[in-house]
């Protein structure tokens, strides 16, 4: 099959890896170390990308965008998750918490959050998760009370990533209980707010992992103050929007690229020690390969569906399994050349194992994260049973 795109995309795809070539360290793996100097130079690479233009293509003009086709927004996704994604987690506000705002947000919501994400500026992080209330998020605790014109929100969140260096919040709460107001099920009387992580109420507690930094948290509310203003939406009506969202989060990080780039990149680590592999490990590269080229198919599929505006989340649910499954079946994969690189092998190969390192302990999140996998084959199954 034939991927190739329009003459514009890969002169865009060209201009992309000249940036990352020009603008970012040789070594950089990302924005989430523990070296402050890394986040640094991811935000200095969004506000370059913002400068140029590149950052949020596909957003109207309006809203500081460039009202380019969602094909040359797929191209800076491929590119940026390739090489490890220098946007940093600008990619939540680029890809959904952005256009969530165009769709639901207030003129004044609009005004004051959406320029600061086209200009590279804000980090997001979302509220979601709960202790209790991961794949079965409906079920979630943190209460939103109505106080005066506003509301107190209590509750705590878990694995929210980047919570430690967002400034806003993309937070889900409940404000009516089921049995109440007419909420019959527990999909209702879900609220969506937007709110300062700079609040004293809210706290941050950072959960160590092998992934590093950054990935990981605990947030609590307590009391937290929060406005009429602060709604995204209609009040109880949240659960609609977090569908929508779903669908362009779990699209939006095009996994695939990074996988194929690191599998391309093997034989060149190897060198001559490539033609001393078993036949059986170079056949999985091989599939790797080809499972690279099915979740891209996917993508694809459901970028195209996004343009025509008829997405639903079991499109993104079919991607998902795609393409978490290949993160950890390249990791495998790779790992296991890795392991082949002697002494004498190229200069390169130092980088490639640091890489290799860094995409296996992602990938091991990969079918828990944004919604298991098993929640995923859930989602699809049920798309696929014939109404009675």
């Amino acid at each position: 099959m034939d991927f190739q795109m329009s003459g514009a995309a890969t002169a865009l795809r060209e201009e992309l890896r000249g940036l990352v070539r020009d603008h970012l360290p040789e070594d950089f793996l990302g924005a989430f170390t523990s070296d402050p100097a890394d986040l640094e130079t991811a935000q200095g690479f969004c506000r370059l990308l913002a400068d140029r233009g590149l950052l949020c293509m596909s957003w109207p003009e309006e809203f500081g965008g460039r009202g380019s086709s969602p094909w040359e927004q797929t191209v800076v996704r491929e590119e940026m998750w390739a090489h490890h994604e220098p946007r940093g987690a600008q990619y939540m506000g680029v890809n959904w918490v952005g256009p969530t705002l165009m769709r639901h947000g207030t003129p004044a919501q609009q005004r004051t959050h959406l320029p600061p994400i086209a200009r590279g500026e804000v980090i997001w992080c979302q509220g979601f998760s709960e202790p209790e209330a991961g794949s079965d998020l409906a079920s979630l605790r943190t209460t939103a009370t109505p106080d005066g014109d506003g509301w107190r929100i209590n509750g705590q969140k878990i694995w929210t990533s980047y919570a430690t260096m967002a400034q806003w919040c993309f937070l889900l709460a409940r404000t009516t209980r089921v049995g109440d107001g007419g909420v019959a099920r527990k999909q209702q009387g879900l609220t969506i707010f937007l709110v300062p992580m700079d609040d004293p109420a809210i706290t941050v507690r950072p959960i160590g992992c092998m992934m590093g930094p950054h990935h990981l948290n605990e947030v609590f509310f307590d009391d937290l103050r929060v406005t009429a203003d602060d709604v995204l939406g209609d009040v109880d009506d949240g659960w609609s929007i977090v569908q929508a969202v779903l669908a362009f989060e779990r699209v939006g990080i095009a996994r695939y690229a990074r996988c194929e780039r690191l599998l391309h990149l093997a034989p060149d680590a190897l060198g001559e020690r490539w033609d001393d592999l078993s036949v059986e490990l170079r056949g999985r590269w091989v599939r790797a390969l080809t499972l690279c080229r099915r979740a891209r198919l996917l993508a694809y599929r459901v970028v195209a569906l996004q343009a025509g505006g008829t997405v639903t989340p079991t499109d993104a649910a079919a991607y998902r399994i795609a393409v978490t499954t290949l993160d950890q079946v390249s990791a495998e994969v790779l790992v296991e050349i890795a392991a082949e690189i002697g002494a004498d092998a190229p200069p390169a190969s130092a980088l490639f194992l640091r890489e290799v390192n860094d995409h296996w302990r992602y990938s091991q999140a990969a079918t828990v994260s944004s919604g298991s996998i098993e929640m995923q084959r859930i989602l699809l199954a049920r798309s696929m049973v014939a109404p009675r």
